[in-house]
């Protein structure tokens, strides 16, 4: 059994259309979403390792989360080039090449690839749509990371940023 923990990067700004979309940071509300995320987050699970996006969304996500979860910020963490993708199928080939000691393994990337991801793995549309800063984690029925196919795990956790009570609609 493998543990999958995905999050989607926090949201972002769109207030500078100039910047290249891999230079985009965050807006308010994707601010305001991340040490709400954390402490609730930091209550349910152990911190592990991550492994981001390189895009500065993805990457200002890891860090917010590390600012607001101190035990997580102890931990070695990781900028990984072929996580700036929107498709599935990277996803899926980066996770088959996890080292075979590697029990779990924790993503912070970008949609519609995390979306999909967690559908074709559950097998059905289990999610419409992980929204920004939402996190999801997965038991997966495979001993080694490149058994992974269609099907092959269950949702055993999901938490997104309006569950945690303050109104997260505001751009």
């Amino acid at each position: 059994m493998k543990i999958l923990r995905l999050t989607r990067h926090a949201k972002s700004s769109w207030s500078r259309p100039e910047l290249d979309d891999r230079e985009r940071g965050l807006n308010k509300r994707g601010l305001r979403d991340l040490p709400r995320m954390a402490a609730a987050l930091s209550s349910r699970l152990e911190p592990a390792p991550i492994h981001a996006s390189p895009a500065r969304r993805a990457r200002l996500t890891l860090e917010g989360l590390c600012a607001h979860w101190p035990e997580l910020a102890r931990l070695p963490h990781a900028l990984d080039e072929d996580l700036y993708t929107f498709a599935t199928a990277d996803l899926l080939q980066w996770l088959r090449k996890r080292p075979e000691g590697v029990a779990a393994a924790w993503i912070v990337g970008h949609n519609p690839a995390l979306t999909a991801l967690v559908n074709y793995l559950v097998a059905g549309d289990t999610l419409d749509n992980l929204p920004t800063c939402g996190f999801v984690e997965l038991r997966l029925d495979v001993d080694h990371w490149d058994q992974l196919m269609q099907g092959s795990a269950e949702v055993t956790a999901r938490l997104f940023p309006r569950e945690l009570g303050i109104a997260s609609t505001e751009k």
